[in-house]
Order: structure tokens, then sequence, then C-alpha cells
């Protein structure tokens, strides 16, 4: 995620860095080039070429290929947003358990399983942020595991929701040794209960896209439009068809690349969500309540924040 304070006029204008222009300069300047060839044999060849049909039906397919691309990343920037959320909900659920499992498991009799159910914790996280970056979940969530239920994890579908059993397992060996009511169980359910509704509601975006037809359509709809607007600005704005024609170039395919963007916003470009910085956000809540220094925060390189 791009993390910088609002530039000056001059920045906005030639910073680079967090734009979406490289990706997208090779597309305008090829639709550029076109648009050069078709003026030059416009002021060479008039009558080759007849080049009157004006910019009335682009301005037509402009306008619904402009409400379109707002669907589209409208649509994209909810999943960013959703997703942002869900990881906003954790690290909620993360300081409530950590505040509960030390309170409801006081003394030095209940140290070591307030140490595992914590540690736990930790662990479905590494695991959930592993999974969703496509990553090993098994090994991230082992450090935070004991050794027996690391290996369980690595060897189970999905090691963030294995975490949660162990942890669960171990909440209802202390309700059957009567350290624990079951009111008090209740209590602790619930929260799991929470951090497993945030785990599908993440894998729910990151395993279900947008329909590829709409990606499709926009992208075949917007190379014709750059490609061929140069043929109804010709005649009228000669040597300045190049400029328009790049500008109109640079909002459609720029738009189209950010969409892409935020459809997965648990990936590593520069615009998807700091997954690093939040799954730190966890692991300083944590150790925090069992004691330990927290680690310093992810801070942003280059603007870019992980």
């Amino acid at each position: 995620m791009i993390v910088r304070p609002r530039p000056g006029l001059l920045a906005i204008l030639v910073t680079l860095h967090g734009s979406i222009l490289p990706q997208v300069a090779l597309k305008i300047l090829f639709v550029t080039g076109i648009a050069c060839l078709v003026v030059a044999a416009e002021r060479h060849w008039p009558d080759l070429l007849a080049l009157h049909a004006g910019v009335a039906p682009f301005t037509l397919v402009g306008l619904a290929l402009s409400i379109f691309l707002s669907f589209r990343n409208n649509a994209c920037y909810e999943r960013w947003w959703e997703a942002r959320k869900q990881w906003g909900l954790l690290i909620v659920a993360m300081r409530g358990l950590a505040r509960t499992i030390p309170a409801l498991l006081p003394g030095e009799a209940q140290e070591a399983r307030r140490r595992r159910l914590l540690r736990r914790l930790s662990g479905f996280a590494h695991a959930l942020h592993a999974s969703l970056r496509a990553q090993d979940p098994g090994a991230a969530a082992a450090p935070w595991l004991p050794a027996d239920e690391a290996r369980a994890a690595a060897a189970h579908p999905d090691p963030a929701d294995a975490a949660l059993r162990h942890l669960a397992a171990d909440l209802g060996e202390a309700l059957r040794a009567g350290e624990i009511s079951d009111v008090l169980y209740g209590v602790f359910e619930a929260k799991l209960d929470a951090l497993s509704r945030i785990q599908a509601a993440c894998e729910r975006i990151k395993g279900t896209p947008l329909p590829f037809a709409y990606t499709l359509l926009i992208y075949r709809t917007s190379w014709l439009y750059c490609a061929l607007l140069p043929f109804g600005l010709a005649t009228s704005l000669g040597w300045a068809t190049p400029l328009i024609t790049a500008l109109v170039a640079y909002t459609f395919f720029g738009l189209d690349a950010l969409g892409d963007e935020l459809e997965e916003p648990f990936g590593l470009e520069a615009n998807d969500l700091p997954l690093n910085a939040l799954l730190r956000t966890v692991d300083g809540i944590i150790l925090d309540a069992l004691g330990e220094p927290a680690p310093p925060a992810v801070l942003p390189e280059s603007f870019v924040l992980q």
C-alpha cells in the first residue's frame, strides 16, 4: 500500500513510484504510435483515408466504456476494502482474546496453558497470512506452535483451522478438568468462531474473483477504442491527435490496471493491502500479552508499506 504525504503539483505530474503509469506505458506508446501514423497518412494522402466520421461515435462509446470501467473499479475497490475490514476485525478479535485469556485463566497453575493459547493465536494469524499470499501456511505457523502441533498443522489441509482446533481442544480439556466453567468456554468459543468467520471471509475474497468476462470485455473495448480514436480526431485536431489519444489511453488503461491490482487485495503489488504490517501488529498484541518484547512496526520502504 502506498503511504506518503500528498505531493505538490509538480510532484503529482512527475512522480512514477506508486503510479500505474509504468505498467501501461507500452500500451500508451503503442496507441500513440498508431495516432501518429494516422495523422501522417491523413496529411499526406487526404483522399486515401476518408477520416470524416468526427468524434460523435467515439463520444458515445467512450461514455459507455467509462461507466463500465467505473462499475468494475468500484467492485474491485469493494473487495479491497472488505479485505481491509476483515483484517481490522482480526486485530480487534486478537486484542479481545489477549485480554480475555489472562483474565479468565489467571494464576501460575494456568501459565503454561495461557502461553499455549496465546501463541496458537499468532500461529493462526501467520498461517492465514501465508495462505492468502500463496506461501506455506504450515511453515509460517510452526514457530508459534508446539512441535507436535506444528507437524500436525503442516500435514493438515488448513493449518490455520488446525491451530484453532488445537486451541479449542485445549479449552475443552480445561472445561473437563473443571478449570473453567461452561459459561467461560462459551465466551472463548464465540471468539474463536469470530476468527473462523474472518478466515472464511478472506478465503471467499481470494477464491472468488470478478467474472472474467468483465475483464475481457473492458480490455478488448479499451484497446479498440484507443486504437480507432485517432481516425475520428485526425482531421479536426491534426498533430494534437497523438497527445489526446495518449491521455485517453492513460485513463482507460490505467483504470483497467488499477482494477486488476485492487481485485486481488492480498497480493504484493504497490496498491495491495499491507498484510506484513498488519501481521506484525498481531504479533505485537500476542507478545505483549505474553510479557515478551513486541517487535518493531513494519515501516514503509520507498513509500510502500507491505
